[in-house]
Formats: C-alpha cells, structure tokens, sequence
C-alpha cells in the first residue's frame, strides 16, 4: 500500500499567489474552513474576498417570514464582522436559497465572470466530501466555472483552485500552519452567535484544525487542509478528480527495479 505521505503532506505549503477568491456556501463557513488562512492572508499582503452564495435563511430555528429575516440579516452582519477580524477586503453575499443551490447556467456563468474580474490568482471552493448539499454543490458550480474558464483566452497565468475542510477531513495535499493566527480565527468563530447556538462548532472546528497536524513537527499546534488541484484535474470531472484522489488509499506502489 501507498506510505502516508502519499496521502498527507509531511510538511506545510506556502501560501498560494494572490488575490484570493473564496466561494463560501453559507456565511461562517469561510471562518471555519479557513479563517486561519485568510489572516494569515491578510498578514502578507494578500487581497482576500469572499462570496457566500446563500441567504443562510434555514441556519436557525425561524418559521416565520419576519424571524426568518431577521436571522438573514443577522448572518450577514455576523460575516461582516468575521471578516473584518480576518482581514477580508471584501465580503459579498449572492442570496441564493438555502439548501437550494443547483448546477443553474446562470450560476455557473456569475462565478465564472467574478473569477475573471477579480483577477483571482487563487480560487477556493469546499472540499470534495463534504456531508451538507450546498458545500457539495458549491464545489460543482466552482468546477463548472473553471472548467467554463479553461476555454476562454485568459491574460496572465490562469488561478489556481483549492478546495478547503469545512466539516469533515477530505482528500488533502496541503496543509497550512495557522498556530501564530489561531487566536483570532478562534475570535472570528465566535462571532457567529446564530450558528453557535445551534452546534459547538468552534469546538469541532478547533477538533479538525488539530487533527490535520497528526504528520507536522510538533511546533504545529493545528492546521488547515486543502487540495490544490492540478490543470490536468480540472480537464476532466469532479467526480474524476475525487475518485482518483481516493484511489491513493488503496493503491499499491510500483516495485523499483
């Protein structure tokens, strides 16, 4: 069978070029996937900006059209702040239904253009084995988008695309230090008083951040995974790509002669 760094890196990456462009399903999932990379982001200079694609408007327990109002405009001020610990230069929110997202041309198209004029030098989506349907379906719509892109002339080198844990551990090949940032993604969490009260996410969250150091020197106190897709990955279909990235737990390396 594959040995572990196969499968998981054995030391951490450098940040990605920038601007930054991060596709976050609802609002919270940017900070608790990777809050820690966009301050540390911020911190170098990087430009980040994030869209989350949905009101959040089911993320509680309203049933009536005023309290579900209120908890949607209580979600975008919630991100706001996050983001303002974060230091995300611009945080923008599309109001697509929640739990309602689908593979819409029109979507596709609209994530297409905001890649294209932000110049993003870096695309984030959700990880490939996410449980909720949103971060499933927000990383289709990203790879429709990019694949949409990989036909189109484009003036400099194309971004690159990562996917980053939300909530459970994916396929990863890269992992980033956030212990000198960990503080304020802590903070950041914290903020998100509606959802909070729903779960003790920032415990699950910090839980997941820790695991991913299991093969880091121990100066590393907790970390975020992404993958970084290759060009060759994003020819071809997500399912492809996860299939693949899948396939490394089970394969067996060739025999050196």
């Amino acid at each position: 069978m594959n040995p572990e760094h196969v499968l998981v890196p054995y030391q951490c990456a450098d940040l990605p070029s920038g601007p930054w462009l991060i596709f976050a399903p609802h609002a919270d999932d940017e900070t608790f996937g990777m809050g820690g990379a966009l301050r540390l982001a911020a911190d170098q200079g990087i430009s980040t900006h994030v869209i989350v694609l949905t009101d959040g408007a089911l993320g509680g327990d309203a049933e009536d059209p005023a309290a579900i109002a209120t908890l949607v405009k209580t979600r975008q001020q919630e991100l706001t702040a996050a983001c303002e610990l974060l230091g995300v230069a611009q945080a923008d929110t599309w109001d697509q239904p929640d739990r309602g997202l689908a593979l819409a041309p029109v979507l596709i198209e609209r994530i297409a253009a905001a890649i294209a004029d932000t110049g993003a030098g870096t695309v984030f989506f959700p990880g490939m084995l996410e449980l909720h349907p949103d971060h499933r379906m927000t990383a289709q719509l990203v790879w429709q988008a990019a694949q949409q892109l990989q036909r189109r002339a484009w003036r400099g080198p194309p971004p690159q695309f990562w996917s980053y844990e939300i909530s459970v551990q994916s396929p990863v090949n890269c992992l980033l230090d956030i212990t000198s940032v960990l503080a304020v993604k802590k903070q950041a969490m914290a903020v998100y008083i509606s959802q909070n009260a729903q779960n003790n996410y920032p415990e699950l969250i910090m839980a997941l951040n820790k695991a991913r150091t299991f093969s880091l020197p121990a100066t590393v106190s907790h970390a975020e995974a992404f993958y970084r897709f290759s060009d060759t990955e994003l020819r071809g279909t997500l399912h492809n790509a996860a299939e693949a990235a899948l396939g490394r737990y089970f394969a067996v390396p060739e025999t050196k002669r």
